[in-house]
């Protein structure tokens, strides 16, 4: 069982609106409800938002609904806020509706007891706020985290710095390059998105002077959250050790492994003609230059590599693949 609570909070009774935390909620719902061929991934995810004075999220509603996510023992218990955050002397706070001074919020500490004390097996806590860097981090010592087993931590910004929203408003910074994480820009060869790859995904898309993410994880298996299509099929990965018997296996190309030439080399009798099975090769081993994986040894394109009787390789990245695929992992 797979567990989600969005929350997007735009409508403040005492504290200045917001403009696009709830539209960053529903592109959350939408990105993590199902996987990208259709199937569910998190089965109807609870959403609470805050649009107006007629339909707002009290601290008394976040908090229960917080607890109610980590209660029993589901596979992932995913927490998303998008709202205000304060943060004081005494620790950082998640503002919902009803808030007057900011540290009147649920208490980054109350969250952390409610995921650390559940018993979900991963915990997954996803805060587009201000300050909630602050997630996580003992009182009294900012720089060390205090987090429990299987709790993962993804946060917009530091716990000194704000977090902001795109130009025009409308959506936030953190929130956009989430969801287009999610999408699958941080997918990897089998489509899985990690919260590592997430946070990768959104630290290498901001500027140096831009806010800045807090990645927090105490993990010990694998998490996935949502699966996308991966960028190739997964047998041709799986035939990597077929054409690569070993890493550092040099795959010794020529003439007939291009399909594609001139009139003047189909002419040419030096030139041996295409062959069905080395040029359908050639077509898997083009797909491995698409992702990485492979590279044309002292020719600048694969065309060039087969026309002129040169060999290919693994990358780095392939070489890595090549042993996930040898040891049954893929």
């Amino acid at each position: 069982m797979r567990k989600a609570l969005v929350v997007g909070i735009d409508h403040y009774d005492h504290l200045a609106g917001l403009t696009g935390c709830v539209n960053d909620a529903f592109a959350v719902k939408a990105a993590i409800e199902r996987n990208s061929d259709g199937t569910l991934n998190f089965p109807s995810p609870q959403v609470k938002v805050g649009t107006s004075a007629e339909q707002y999220v009290t601290k008394r509603d976040l908090k229960e609904a917080v607890r109610q996510l980590f209660t029993d023992d589901s596979e992932i218990a995913l927490f998303y806020f998008a709202g205000h955050g304060y943060i004081e002397d005494t620790g950082g706070f998640l503002c919902a509706s009803d808030s007057e001074t900011g540290d009147d919020g649920l208490a980054l500490t109350e969250l952390m007891q409610l995921a650390n004390t559940s018993q979900a097996r991963n915990k997954v806590i996803i805060l587009d706020s201000c300050h909630s860097g602050a997630a996580g981090n003992r009182l009294m010592t900012t720089s060390l985290a205090e987090i429990s087993d299987g709790v993962t931590i993804l946060t917009a910004s530091t716990a000194d710095q704000k977090s902001y929203e795109t130009p025009g408003g409308g959506a936030g910074v953190f929130t956009s390059l989430f969801v287009d994480a999610l999408n699958g820009a941080a997918a990897n060869l089998v489509g899985d998105i990690t919260p590592g790859s997430v946070y990768a995904h959104i630290d290498q898309s901001l500027g140096p002077w831009a806010q800045r993410p807090v990645f927090k994880t105490n993990v010990k298996t694998f998490v996935s959250l949502r699966k996308a299509e991966p960028p190739i099929p997964l047998a041709d990965l799986q035939a990597l050790t077929v054409h690569f018997p070993s890493p550092d296996h040099g795959l010794q190309l020529d003439p007939s492994f291009e399909p594609e030439r001139s009139s003047d080399q189909e002419a040419d009798p030096s030139i041996p003609p295409p062959d069905p099975v080395n040029t359908a090769t050639f077509a898997i081993l083009q797909k491995y230059v698409k992702v990485n994986l492979v590279r044309p040894v002292d020719a600048p394109h694969m065309w060039h590599a087969a026309m002129q009787s040169k060999s290919c390789e693994l990358t780095v990245l392939g070489q890595h693949y090549w042993s996930l695929v040898n040891k049954g992992l893929i």
